[in-house]
């Protein structure tokens, strides 16, 4: 079982995972994953892209087929990519129904998982200390902060600890990112470099 700090930074780190990459983009590779799991879903999915392919296709013979010259084989070809477009509209709304409640599935679970996680904790843990703080190291007013709103004197609660995980996170991922962003630019800056150097040898 993990410790009550490990499980609080965890969750602070999941939520703001979810807020970089984006809910929606999170949303839309789930889907595409759960289309390659073999389900009713993936199968009308696959279908109707083959609807899709197959209207397209008989468009385009329609198109290089004469509606004057050859109107037997035109009208045919009209009748066929007709019936593909209403087999096509007739499975995307099937499709878009079932995303649909899949994205509040998703939603649903990403929220409890993080941010319902975090309340529950906080509300559920509230008078728990999450670690107690050496005996005399800090005046009564720090304790005091530090164990607000309902932790016990002298100890660390749970809101606070909330509160410093978020932070850290925030300013630690901040730092990475800006020592990734100069990281790159120093190897696209070095590169032309040693080109030039080659050319003056």
């Amino acid at each position: 079982m993990l410790s009550l700090i490990l499980t609080v930074l965890f969750v602070h780190i999941a939520i703001y995972l979810v807020n970089t990459i984006g809910a929606t983009t999170i949303d839309a590779l789930l889907w595409h994953l759960y289309l390659k799991i073999p389900t009713s879903t993936s199968r009308n999915a696959r279908e109707q892209q083959k609807k899709k392919s197959e209207a397209t296709l008989l468009k385009r013979e329609m198109n290089n087929t004469s509606s004057q010259d050859e109107f037997a084989k035109w009208a045919k070809l009209r009748r066929r990519h007709d019936k593909a477009m209403e087999e096509y509209e007739s499975m995307n709304k099937m499709i878009s129904a079932q995303k649909t409640s899949f994205d509040w599935s998703v939603k649903t679970a990403r929220w409890l998982s993080t941010n319902g996680l975090k309340i529950f904790l906080q509300f559920w843990y509230s008078k728990t200390p999450v670690f107690a703080l050496p005996a005399g190291w800090f005046p009564y007013y720090v304790e005091w902060i530090l164990s607000f709103p309902r932790a016990p004197l002298g100890s660390v609660s749970i809101q606070v600890w909330s509160n410093v995980c978020a932070t850290t996170i925030g300013v630690v991922a901040e730092i990475l990112g800006a020592m990734l962003v100069q990281a790159i630019g120093q190897k696209k800056n070095a590169v032309p470099a040693n080109g030039d150097s080659k050319k003056t040898q």
